[in-house]
C-alpha cells in the first residue's frame, strides 16, 4: 500500500507549503481537491482545463519532491437540483484527469430532489411512510442511473479508469449495497472510495464493508470518527448539530487513533489486503480541535506504523 493525504487537509497552506510538508512527512502522494464543497486552494480547475503548460508545471512541483498525484477529487453533489455547477465541476475534473493521465477520480454519487418539483436534495433512510419508495424510484431511475451512465461514458472517453464514490451520508450511494447497485447498473468504472469514518457514524462496520466490497474498493480515505457514548446513548447517532461543537455531538470526525486505536487501523489495513486492495491510503484530516498539521503528522505516523508497504513474498518451503 501507499500513503498520502487529501490536499484540503492542509487547506490553509499554499501549494508549495503543502507539498514541502508532504515531502517532509515521508508520504508518497497527494489527492488533489478540485471543486465542489472545496474551494480547491491548490488547484485552479478552470485554468488547468486544456492548458498543457499549466498541467506540466503542476506535475513538476510533485515530481521534484518525489511525490505522486494520487487522484483528483470533486467532492460535491453533482445531482443537486438547483446547482448545475457541481456536475459541471465533476465533468471538468474528469476531462483534466484525462489530459494529465490521472486514472482515478474521487467524488460522491450525488443526491437529487425527491420529485421533479422539489428544489432541495432529499435523503431517504427508511422504508416508511410509503412515499419514501416513490422518492427512491424517482431518484434512482430518473436521475442517478441516467446521470452516472453519462458520466461513465465521459470517463471512458477521457481515459479515466476508476470513479471512486465515497460512501457518505446525504448521498444516494452511502453503503455497500447502494454502491453495488449503481456499479451493476452503470458498469465497472464505478467503484467505492471506502472511508471508515462515515460508516462508523452510520452504524456499519468498516471491516465488514471491506469484505463485502472486495474488488469494488477503488480508493481508501483514512479518516477516523469519535463516537461520543453519553450523547449517543441519549440522542442516537442521528446528529445534525454544529460540526464545531464536539462535546455536544454524538459523533465527530477526528484525528486517526483518537477515535479508534492503532490496533483497529492495523486490522483495517489487513482486511483491505484480504479484500484484494493494495492501493492508496489517503488521509483526510477534518479534526476541528487539533491543529491541522499536527493532526496530519500524527495520522501519518500511525499509518506508517501499521500499513503493509512491501509486496508479500512468503510461500511454504519445498520439503
Amino acid at each position: 500500500m501507499k500513503l498520502g493525504f487529501v490536499s484540503d487537509s492542509l487547506g490553509g497552506m499554499s501549494r508549495t507549503e503543502m507539498l514541502d510538508n508532504a515531502q517532509r512527512m515521508g508520504v508518497s502522494g497527494i489527492e488533489v481537491n478540485t471543486c465542489g464543497w472545496s474551494t480547491a486552494p491548490h488547484f485552479d480547475l478552470k485554468a488547468m482545463l486544456g492548458n498543457a503548460r499549466a498541467q506540466q508545471d503542476f506535475r513538476a512541483e510533485f515530481e521534484s519532491r518525489g511525490l505522486e498525484i494520487i487522484s483528483l477529487n470533486a467532492n460535491g453533489n453533482p445531482l443537486h437540483p438547483t446547482d448545475p455547477t457541481q456536475a459541471e465541476g465533476l465533468r471538468d475534473t474528469i476531462r483534466v484527469a484525462g489530459e494529465m493521465g490521472i486514472t482515478t477520480v474521487c467524488t460522491m454519487s450525488g443526491l437529487p430532489a425527491g420529485s421533479a418539483g422539489d428544489t432541495m436534495p432529499n435523503w431517504v433512510v427508511s422504508s416508511w411512510p410509503p412515499e419514501t419508495q416513490e422518492i427512491l424510484k424517482y431518484q434512482w431511475d430518473e436521475k442517478l442511473i441516467p446521470f452516472w451512465t453519462e458520466i461513465a461514458e465521459l470517463a471512458r472517453e477521457n481515459g479515466v479508469e476508476r470513479i471512486a464514490l465515497e460512501l457518505h451520508g446525504n448521498q444516494c450511494v452511502y453503503n455497500t449495497s447502494s454502491l453495488r447497485r449503481l456499479s451493476e447498473a452503470v458498469g465497472p468504472v464505478i467503484g467505492a472510495n471506502l472511508d471508515p469514518s462515515h460508516l462508523f457514524w452510520m452504524g456499519a462496520d468498516p471491516l465488514a464493508a471491506a469484505d463485502a466490497l472486495g474488488e469494488l474498493i477503488y480508493h481508501v480515505h483514512a479518516k477516523d470518527t469519535l463516537l461520543n457514548a453519553p450523547v449517543q446513548a441519549a440522542n442516537s447517532l442521528l446528529e445534525n448539530g454544529s460540526l464545531m461543537d464536539i462535546p455536544a455531538r454524538s459523533w465527530s470526525y477526528i484525528t486517526l487513533g483518537f477515535g479508534h486505536g492503532e490496533e483497529w487501523w492495523r486490522q483495517f489495513c489487513y482486511r483491505l489486503k484480504m479484500a484484494g486492495y493494495d492501493g492508496w491510503l489517503s488521509i483526510e484530516h477534518e479534526d476541528v480541535l487539533l491543529n491541522s498539521l499536527e493532526g496530519l503528522e500524527k495520522s501519518v505516523a500511525l499509518l506508517q506504523n501499521v500499513m503493509p508497504a512491501a509486496p508479500a513474498d512468503y510461500k511454504p518451503q519445498d520439503i
